[in-house]
């Protein structure tokens, strides 16, 4: 039986890339991460071989990376040679498998993520001024409260809400 590619789904954080390898009940999984490449095989349930090789863009950092194995794909935890440098693509080459896909779940722009977080961080801290700046919360004198003093619930004692 011929070897087929399986599915990888990939996207870029600044610190890591990470990748999706989709593969119902994988058996015989092989991982093999070098710097600047990653060779992955295994069978999936119907007993396929899959096999995707791929040199990557940028060298990485393979002794601080990972691989995770699921019941539906194995995910790999590649860490970036240099950090906060954005990966246009994966791979080496500027042309894309039809294997290879973005994975738009999880990808986003983090370039310039520290000016948004530092805007965001502001933004609350208005807004908790404007809060602790307003009038005391109500008093809640129109509520009469009970307390439960029967026999029955002498262990117990029950706070009963009367709204009037």
């Amino acid at each position: 039986m011929a070897q087929q590619h399986a599915k990888t789904l990939w996207y870029d954080r600044p610190k890591y890339v990470f990748m999706e390898f989709c593969v119902e009940d994988s058996t015989d999984v092989r991982v093999l991460l070098e710097d600047h490449r990653i060779v992955f095989s295994c069978k999936n349930g119907d007993g396929v071989e899959l096999y995707n090789e791929i040199e990557f863009y940028a060298k990485v950092n393979s002794k601080d990376s990972q691989d995770k194995r699921s019941g539906r794909s194995i995910t790999c935890f590649v860490r970036k040679w240099k950090e906060k440098v954005a990966w246009p693509r994966l791979t080496k080459e500027d042309i894309k498998p039809v294997w290879l896909s973005v994975d738009y779940d999880n990808w986003r722009d983090w370039e310039g993520d520290e000016e948004v977080e530092l805007a965001q961080v502001e933004h609350y801290a208005e807004l908790l001024q404007k809060v602790s700046t307003k009038r005391p919360p109500p008093a809640m004198d129109d509520l009469d409260f009970q307390l439960d003093r029967s026999p029955e619930s002498k262990d117990k004692q029950k706070l009963t809400l009367e709204v009037s």
